[in-house]
């Protein structure tokens, strides 16, 4: 792991380890992000250059060790998925399979939500604020399972690159898989029916 985590910051150039407290220059916020209550600015948690203010001592440890078990922390956290999506935009724009769909796309905007949505969906700090999967991908004509399968082996691929352990793609790919009938504008399936599993 501590291998996967060196190769992903020196991709990124950055930091891949959380911050510890008191080492930010600004809290990021005025209402606690676990409680939703008022935060207090001296209870506070600095993770990834961002200081985060809580409501009380309790939803501060919460927020620690959530951050500390989520996938997100475990590949690497913010420099990790940084160095994961560069990658993967350079295999997605090669396979005229699917880089059609990225023609008028401005490349610096898409890479930056979709780091944005990876980093939400996988347990990082920050929620995910951008279009909802259906509605950003409902526009595109002719999307079927051979593209989402083929952005997926893509994934997969750049995350074997960097070295990533083997049972973290899995669990990173199942969360991508879960999201296949909402990109694909389908109605959802039960949750007990539903499939996740990504080739």
């Amino acid at each position: 792991m501590k291998k996967t985590i060196l190769l992903l910051s020196l991709v990124c150039s950055l930091a891949a380890s959380a911050a510890e407290p008191g080492s930010s220059k600004e809290t990021s916020n005025g209402t606690c992000p676990v409680t939703g209550k008022p935060a207090d600015p001296a209870i506070t948690y600095a993770y990834e250059g961002i200081t985060y203010s809580f409501a009380d001592e309790a939803s501060r440890q919460k927020f620690t060790n959530d951050r500390a078990g989520s996938l997100y922390q475990k590949l690497g956290g913010k420099a990790a998925i940084d160095a994961a999506v560069e990658l993967f935009y350079v295999k997605v724009l090669a396979d005229k399979r699917v880089n059609y769909f990225f023609e008028d796309i401005n490349m610096n905007k898409q890479k930056r939500k979709q780091k944005e949505f990876l980093s939400a969906a996988l347990g990082g700090p920050i929620p995910y604020v951008g279009k909802d999967l259906r509605s950003a991908h409902e526009s595109l004509g002719g999307l079927n399972d051979t593209h989402f399968d083929a952005i997926a082996e893509h994934l997969q691929a750049t995350l074997t690159e960097l070295k990533v352990d083997p049972q973290l793609i899995g669990q990173a790919m199942a969360i991508v898989g879960s999201t296949r009938d909402a990109v694909l504008n389908r109605p959802a399936k039960p949750a007990a029916a539903a499939t996740t599993a990504v080739p």
